[in-house]
């Protein structure tokens, strides 16, 4: 069962990269990979055409390295997703010719190496989590009004998942509700609303911003 709180974003010299936890591994958008290995200006036809001179140069399926999982596309809604993990990443790159394969390869290799250290030492995610921002240029009350939001989201989500909410259309409710009570709209008016498209909204969210959808939830 995937973990519905593991679903992030990973940076690759800059362009984004969906992942979300299955089977306790990282599983990675393939779309994605391929749009950054590719600089394709339509990366799903890519993909597309890519497995079928697969299929007919070597004989494998490269359907068969991936799964169907739910990630978060640009209109903020989740669509069930090719994506493969770190050994199947590999393989499908080895089929990509781009002179940046080698050194995604080294990324990949780092970006699996530190979900096995996060495993071991849970408390290594929210110190990345905080560097990364940092890395981004966000101020240090900024990001700690962030991380105490995303501590609180957790024990909702957790909460919910204790009164029977299971499904994801249900959390998504949920969600908007309280997005609407804090702004008066949804998170996906509120993405159209500030012209965000994959990014993550809470991340483009000022202070006061930030402190609304942490209150909000708590009185709930």
């Amino acid at each position: 069962m995937t973990d519905k709180k593991e679903n992030h974003i990973a940076i690759f010299r800059g362009k984004e990269i969906r992942r979300i936890i299955h089977g306790n591994e990282w599983w990675f958008s393939v779309v994605d990979v391929v749009a950054v290995l590719t600089d394709s200006v339509n990366p799903r036809d890519y993909w597309y055409k890519m497995k079928i001179r697969v299929k007919d140069e070597d004989g494998l399926e490269l359907s068969t390295l991936c799964r169907q999982l739910k990630l978060v596309a640009s209109d903020g809604k989740k669509y069930e997703t090719d994506c493969a993990n770190t050994e199947g990443i590999f393989r499908i790159i080895q089929s990509i010719p781009s002179p940046k394969a080698e050194p995604f390869k080294r990324w990949l290799a780092k970006v699996g190496y530190e979900r096995i250290q996060e495993i071991e030492d849970p408390e290594l995610a929210t110190k990345r989590t905080r560097a990364l921002y940092k890395a981004k240029g966000y101020s240090d009350t900024w990001i700690e009004k962030r991380m105490r939001g995303i501590a609180i989201r957790e024990e909702l989500t957790n909460e919910w998942d204790k009164r029977g909410i299971k499904q994801q259309q249900e959390y998504a409710i949920l969600t908007a509700e309280i997005s609407k009570a804090a702004f008066g709209l949804t998170p996906g008016q509120y993405k159209k609303h500030k012209g965000l498209k994959r990014e993550n909204l809470r991340d483009h969210m000022n202070d006061l911003e930030l402190i609304f959808s942490t209150t909000v939830p708590t009185f709930l």
